[in-house]
């Protein structure tokens, strides 16, 4: 929006060009979604007091989470105003992967709001039920993919890039449609299982997002794309906007949820914020690179299905409770201990998935 401002006001003084340079934008975007979200996080933890939008806990979980019962929750709204208000502000808005990126990030956050009202408000504990909730995520996640396809323009835009590989593509064609589908809501759930303890989830998804900043910015750029052997994607760098938007409304967010959380964001965050981060690594080609740097929300995942499995074909667990991050704290890990441990192991994992960028 202010982009449009600019280039109306460049006839006037030459230098607001400078907002043209997408570097610069991202910067702005990080900044004004942090402000948003240090600035709207107390009003709104009032709000969400006020009105008894408070957490409910499992009777069969760790003992230690029993005294978090009322905290307030839905907290996930903060996030996506900071991020779709930044976003509006800086982002170039006749770009399409814009709007996509918003668009499903906002329709995810609908899913999940529904499913913690019907917790809360409603008090179902079981919100909105499994099938359905799959079925509204498995709507948005095939019309993104499917709207993909349909307006790529090269073979690049829907071909899988193999980390660590130079010139390796593989044209996936019409196979695009559900490996999208797949990226985009598998992370979504992956995230959700992920936010169990306070600060957990927000912190890799800042880091991850953070990452995903230099790679759509690689992606996007013809010459730094064509150095480092990555497919030029015409219009990807926009997404640096959105991914900054991500990583100020996370630290923001992190402000209030951080050890011992004045306020959850709840699945209207958890959902959205996996499927923006889905989102984004498909329309940049780095969905298995994604898979590395997120690799707290698959093992988290695979301690689930894993746990499932186990019980229902050999009457066994594996693990003490799943997701894994339970199974420590029923170890007899201190809560920052576990979530600290678990932001190390994403800074590594980020910082392999940075390496593909050269080592290839």
């Amino acid at each position: 929006m202010l982009l449009i401002l600019a280039d109306y006001l460049v006839q006037f003084h030459s230098g607001f060009n400078v907002f043209q340079y997408i570097t610069l934008r991202t910067i702005l975007g990080v900044l004004t979604a942090l402000f948003i979200s240090l600035f709207v996080g107390p009003w709104m933890i009032r709000y969400l007091t006020h009105y008894q939008l408070g957490q409910s806990v499992r009777s069969d979980g760790p003992e230690t989470h029993l005294s978090k019962a009322g905290t307030p929750t839905m907290g996930g709204l903060l996030i996506l105003v900071a991020v779709g208000v930044s976003t509006l502000l800086w982002g170039d808005l006749s770009n399409k992967y814009i709007w996509v990126v918003l668009l499903v990030t906002a329709l995810f956050g609908v899913v999940g709001w529904i499913d913690d009202y019907r917790k809360i408000v409603e008090k179902d504990p079981r919100g909105l039920p499994a099938r359905y909730k799959y079925l509204w995520q498995s709507v948005i996640g095939l019309g993104a993919s499917v709207f993909l396809y349909m307006t790529a323009t090269t073979v690049a835009e829907t071909s899988l890039i193999l980390p660590f590989f130079k010139e390796v593509n593989i044209p996936l064609g019409l196979f695009y449609i559900p490996f999208v589908y797949f990226v985009i809501v598998g992370t979504s759930n992956a995230v959700n299982l992920t936010d169990g303890l306070d600060g957990l989830a927000i912190m890799p998804c800042v880091l991850v997002a953070g990452a995903l900043i230099i790679f759509a910015y690689v992606a996007g750029n013809v010459n730094f794309s064509s150095y480092l052997g990555f497919p030029y994607i015409a219009g990807a760098g926009e997404l640096c906007i959105f991914c900054g938007a991500v990583v100020g409304a996370g630290l923001g967010f992190l402000w209030f949820n951080t050890y011992p959380a004045q306020v959850f964001m709840g699945d209207i965050g958890a959902l959205a914020l996996g499927a923006a981060l889905g989102t984004v690594a498909v329309i940049i080609r780095q969905e298995l690179v994604l898979f590395i740097m997120g690799g707290i929300f698959v093992i988290e995942t695979v301690s689930v299905i894993l746990q499932v499995a186990s019980f229902k074909l050999t009457g066994r667990r594996i693990f003490n409770m799943a997701p894994l991050h339970h199974h420590y704290e029923l170890k007899g890990w201190p809560e920052p201990r576990v979530i600290v441990r678990f932001w190390i192991i994403t800074v590594m994992l980020v910082l392999i998935g940075l390496a593909t960028l050269k080592v290839r």
